[in-house]
């Protein structure tokens, strides 16, 4: 799906767009949606180098994310977006331009309609592309931000739910879940970092007053979000390390049960044993108390094989 952004009074106006249209005069913003070959080709058509492939856009090295070339600045940056419960990242294709900024996507992710949100509700102002590029990043800085408060809270009850049995499983994912979702954070605040330094070096010239200090906000809340992530990678192992300390503790007492059980009945076995051996001179046999003997003899040793063990504090 391929749409056109105008700028009118501080407002954008959407216009729907299809392969046999022309760009509309006054467009800030083209933004492709899962497009099509189609449309891909059509994009081609506005990039003089091509519209960058899927592997190309997924790439990690520097070098890949973040390059000017002939049709302006390119940035491949990472965007987070909530499916259910789990957080997942997905690349955004974005190519800054004097006139306008285009955007390819493969997902409907929530912060662009957000973006486009906050612009119809006038709580955020866009004169043209890059105050647009810098309100879109400020939004996710503001995402991330949530997001690990969503982790905090989620792990705050789950730490008391550690040593309760009945729940050990779902415990166990739901860890296992804000790791993951506190990795993708992580991610994303390094990536946006490194997007907006790189936007500091290369449009220097191109950045007005109000860009540069919204710019370095940005960075600065980055900084003081990257401390909270290693904080939470440190309790969630912590919480996993507890976790599957106390899962072996309690098949420690399980095996100890079985034990001591076994060898409560070591005795008994032994004596009963002997008798079952079936010698012809066994004086015992012939009495008429043998078998209460026998059995004495049995019981006797097993309590007091559990009294040794209860005496040792072993049980």
């Amino acid at each position: 799906m391929l749409a056109a952004y105008q700028l009118e009074h501080n407002h954008l106006r959407k216009t729907p767009l299809n392969i046999d249209d022309d760009i509309p005069e006054g467009t800030i913003w083209v933004d492709a949606l899962e497009p099509d070959e189609d449309e891909r080709n059509w994009l081609s058509g506005h990039f003089v180098g091509g519209l960058p492939g899927q592997e190309k856009v997924d790439e990690i090295e520097a070098s890949s994310r973040f390059f000017t070339d002939q049709d302006g600045l390119h940035i491949n940056s990472l965007f987070p977006h909530k499916v259910g419960q789990e957080l997942r990242s997905f690349n955004v294709s974005l190519n800054l331009r004097v006139d306008r900024l285009i955007s390819v996507r493969g997902e409907d992710l929530s912060l662009f309609r957000l973006l486009r949100q906050y612009l119809r509700q006038d709580r955020i102002h866009a004169a043209g592309p890059m105050e647009l590029l810098l309100h879109l990043f400020a939004l996710k800085v503001d995402y991330l931000s949530d997001s690990i408060e969503d982790v905090y809270k989620i792990l705050e009850p789950a730490s008391e739910q550690v040593f309760e049995t009945e729940n050990l499983d779902e415990v166990l994912r739901m860890i296992t879940r804000q790791e993951d979702s506190n990795g993708k954070i992580r991610l994303s605040l390094l990536d946006t970092q490194r997007t907006l330094r790189f936007l500091q070096r290369y449009q220097i010239d191109k950045l007005g007053k109000d860009n540069k200090r919204q710019i370095r906000e940005m960075l600065s809340d980055i900084e003081s979000l990257l401390p909270h992530t290693q904080f939470l990678f440190d309790k969630i192992n912590f919480m996993l390390d507890a976790t599957m300390s106390f899962t072996n503790l309690q098949q420690s007492k399980i095996i100890k049960i079985f034990s001591v059980a076994a060898v409560v009945f070591l005795p008994p076995t032994l004596i009963a044993s002997i008798y079952g051996m079936n010698f012809n001179i066994m004086p015992e046999l012939q009495q008429s108390w043998g078998y209460p003997m026998a059995l004495g003899m049995m019981l006797a040793s097993a309590f007091g094989t559990y009294y040794f063990f209860k005496r040792k504090d072993w049980l």
